[in-house]
């Protein structure tokens, strides 16, 4: 995709080309169709291409130089278009995606709520939005907004409170008491084990899916801002002398060889060369985060079943009512009981049947893109494997195809000769002793530096997201830099906070584990608390149907 072929002025001088046997004389005169005012062979000096006889004079080499530049452009540019549009488009498709994702959850939560619960999720059903508002919020901004740790114990504490006073409609309970319930939340487990292992599953595929999203949407803005380095003057003369010389010459079939090419761009591209390195780190952290997103990560399955597991969690609440009730009275005290209690109605006046509807994966909604999130994956990891080198693999990517050769019969920016200089490497630190090129190592370009400063942090979060942290901001907004924080608090003040309510000996194993101690009953007994339990809960219904109508 050599850039002569982009040019509208190449395509004048190709089409008036002379045949092999023209003369110099005649070649010039095509250069007359193209120059006004006419040129004619001259031995004035130019100041870039050789001495001697050409076609050109000062002012068409300025015009040719003019021309040098926009030609050096329009290829790496176009390169430059595909690669940010076919991350545009990747980033697009993530993003919706996921934001789909959220939204379904949210839908299927509050159908299969209102149809297993009824008026009581009704009258609750602020909190759950509320759940899925601060996890769109925390996709959206981050950490910097919603600190995810903190808001899903809030939301387990809210949620305990709520049920802890519909289970126990009896008694008045002052909001200093219900502080106390809140505080031991963690203690008490009165939703089984689904609180810790939802926050792991959702701290690490929210944190993947957001860090992953970011870094599709920072490739485009690293090659824009890229693009907006500008060749230097040595670069155009350069450039002018191997595209436009052998015209000037009269040698307008004669094309340039391949690795006075090769030396020609690697100077001119010195300084985008040298993102490589951090270019393809960034790009290795982008390809292990994406395996994890299609294995422990999978921000689909954590998602997709997220109602039945927060039914899951009420139902433990609701089986384990009267042991959680127990252990808030013996640590948080006796409340005192409640005034004007009627019980006249039924459990079935009440429509709350207790249990809900088995989990059905047909019956999920589809995202508006139409595919499933492995899907997606599979083909950004090709496209991501695919950009690597893209910066240092731009000089052989520009000098390839028919407008160039390989062979000795070339233009090697002298005369029609095979080209004896030695290649140079790739980057601004092998530039100084490129023969065609005048490069300025100790220059190196600052939007270039800006760039490369850009994707080694975004490769930091990109390899703290691999292991479920966001470290996208300063960690001294809460201390945990996103790090797994939802098991219990750590603090000495701990110890003393869980003395003062529930004195319960502490063990050296699990400490924060409030374990019930069940003795063993007679046949009377354990038929005398199953009746005691099956009654309390008929008038728990009966008492909560007032509040449902």
């Amino acid at each position: 995709m050599f850039f002569l072929e982009r040019s509208g002025f190449f395509a004048a001088l190709l089409d008036t080309r002379p045949s092999s046997k023209s003369s110099p004389h005649c070649a010039c005169r095509l250069c007359n169709r193209i120059f006004s005012p006419p040129s004619v062979p001259v031995g004035a000096p130019l100041k870039v291409c050789p001495q001697g006889y050409s076609c050109c004079t000062l002012e068409m080499e300025e015009k040719l130089s003019q021309q040098s530049h926009s030609d050096l452009k329009a290829p790496i540019s176009q390169l430059n278009s595909n690669l940010q549009s076919t991350f545009k488009q990747r980033h697009s498709q993530f993003d919706q995606f996921f934001r789909e994702l959220l939204d379904n959850a949210e839908h299927s939560l509050n159908d299969m709520f209102v149809r297993t619960y009824g008026l009581m999720y009704v009258h609750n059903a602020e909190l759950f939005k509320h759940f899925f508002q601060e996890l769109k919020r925390y996709y959206v901004s981050g950490s910097g907004a919603v600190n995810l740790d903190s808001m899903l114990s809030n939301f387990w504490e809210d949620l305990l409170e709520r049920m802890f006073r519909l289970v126990n409609v009896q008694y008045e309970f002052s909001d200093a008491y219900m502080e106390c319930v809140s505080r031991h939340t963690e203690q008490l487990k009165p939703f089984g084990d689904v609180p810790r292992k939802l926050r792991l599953q959702l701290t690490r595929a929210f944190v993947a899916a957001r860090t992953f999203t970011r870094g599709l949407a920072l490739m485009p803005e690293v090659v824009n801002k890229v693009s907006t380095v500008s060749a230097s003057p040595s670069c155009v003369r350069a450039a002018m002398k191997m595209l436009y010389c052998p015209y000037c010459k009269g040698q307008v079939a004669l094309k340039p060889c391949q690795n006075y090419c090769l030396n020609v761009m690697r100077g001119c591209l010195a300084n985008q060369a040298d993102l490589d390195t951090e270019w393809n780190n960034f790009l290795d952290a982008m390809l292990s985060l994406a395996e994890r997103l299609e294995g422990p990560f999978n921000f689909e399955s954590v998602m997709d079943p997220i109602d039945v597991k927060i039914s899951e969690a009420i139902m433990n609440m609701q089986e384990n009512s009267m042991q959680v009730s127990q252990k808030v009275f013996q640590g948080c005290g006796q409340p005192k009981p409640g005034n004007g209690f009627r019980s006249h109605r039924s459990v079935k006046e009440s429509g709350f049947t207790g249990r809900f509807r088995p989990y059905s994966p047909d019956a999920r909604p589809t995202t508006a893109a139409g595919t499933s999130l492995d899907r997606l994956t599979t083909d950004v990891k090709k496209r991501l494997k695919h950009a690597k080198k893209f910066w240092s693999t731009l000089p052989e990517t520009v000098c390839a195809g028919e407008r160039i050769t390989s062979r000795d019969d070339c233009w090697n920016g002298t005369a029609k000769s095979r080209y004896e200089s030695v290649v140079m490497g790739n980057g601004l630190a092998n530039q100084v002793s490129n023969p065609d090129v005048e490069v300025d190592i100790t220059k190196p370009d600052v939007v270039i530096r800006s760039q490369i400063a850009v994707l080694k942090e975004m490769t930091s979060w990109l390899k703290a997201a691999h292991s479920g942290n966001d470290i996208s901001i300063d960690q001294d907004e809460d201390g945990s830099g996103g790090q797994e924080s939802g098991s219990g608090c750590d603090s000495p003040s701990c110890e003393a906070d869980r003395d003062i309510y529930f004195s319960i000996p502490p063990t050296p194993i699990n400490p924060r584990v409030v374990k019930v101690v069940h003795q063993e009953t007679t046949g009377g007994d354990r038929m005398a608390h199953g009746s005691m339990a099956l009654a309390l809960c008929g008038l728990t219904l009966a008492l909560l149907a007032p509040h449902w109508r």
